[in-house]
């Protein structure tokens, strides 16, 4: 009992230090956490080697059904055309089809006459020869294509670029953070969090092509170079 009656005032006393730490550790750790969030783009370029365009037939008819059989023949014609001259089945897409009346508006503006059909059939096609591009445009053309849409050039394995983006967009998001901790006096601490935020492909440009063209001539294509975009946010710790 003497050695029960010595241990307790010993014990009470380590119980009542940890409650007396205990609001002091609690005001610590609410403490806010100053923090600094900056962002960075990087981008990468380099010479595409993959062109893709958007070919099409438009065609007219008396009856939609007319229309449509002679804009088939004519895309599948320009189709068997870009087989021919290499084009894999599965960089050949439709990307549209359609029937649509044509109207008459000079007699009534409200209430036109129907005096026809349109059938539009769209085909976007990969091309991963850039040397041959402006031929295989050139025959699709002559094989019954008569509309073009845009062109955009980009790469077959965009990964590597992306990845040398990136890493841009850190080093010039670190470099931001280091810049404004430093103007304002303060040091800066470990960082926290990193976000990728989005990353931005070759946008398309125009087409240089006419349907018109002589049969000796190709299409003119200046593949120049891609630049692809990257962005990340990061944020930091003030000390």
């Amino acid at each position: 009992m003497s050695i029960q009656k010595a241990l307790f005032p010993a014990a009470a006393a380590v119980i009542l230090t940890a409650c007396a730490a205990a609001p002091e550790a609690v005001a610590q750790s609410d403490a806010p956490v100053r923090t600094i969030t900056v962002s960075g783009e990087g981008r990468a370029s380099a010479p595409p080697d993959m062109a893709v365009i958007s070919i099409g037939v438009r065609s007219q008819g008396e009856t939609a059904a007319a229309a449509l059989r002679q804009n088939s023949a004519a895309m599948k014609a320009t189709i068997d055309k870009l087989k021919k001259l290499g084009v894999a089945d599965k960089d050949i897409q439709t990307s549209g089809l359609s029937v649509n009346p044509r109207y008459n508006y000079e007699k009534n503006r409200s209430q036109p006459e129907i005096i026809g059909y349109e059938a539009s059939n769209n085909v976007t096609v990969r091309l991963r020869d850039l040397d041959d591009a402006g031929a295989v445009i050139d025959e699709a053309v002559q094989s019954g294509a008569n509309n073009l849409g845009g062109i955009s050039f980009t790469f077959a394995d965009p990964k590597p670029l992306y990845a040398e983006a990136r890493k841009d967009a850190v080093k010039e998001a670190k470099a931001k953070a280091d810049l404004l901790t430093d103007a304002a006096g303060v040091d800066l601490g470990q960082l926290i969090t990193i976000r990728d935020e989005y990353v931005q492909a070759p946008s398309p440009r125009p087409m240089m092509a006419r349907v018109e063209m002589a049969a000796d001539q190709s299409v003119p294509i200046a593949a120049g170079e891609s630049t692809v975009s990257a962005n990340v946010t990061l944020i930091y710790e003030i000390k």
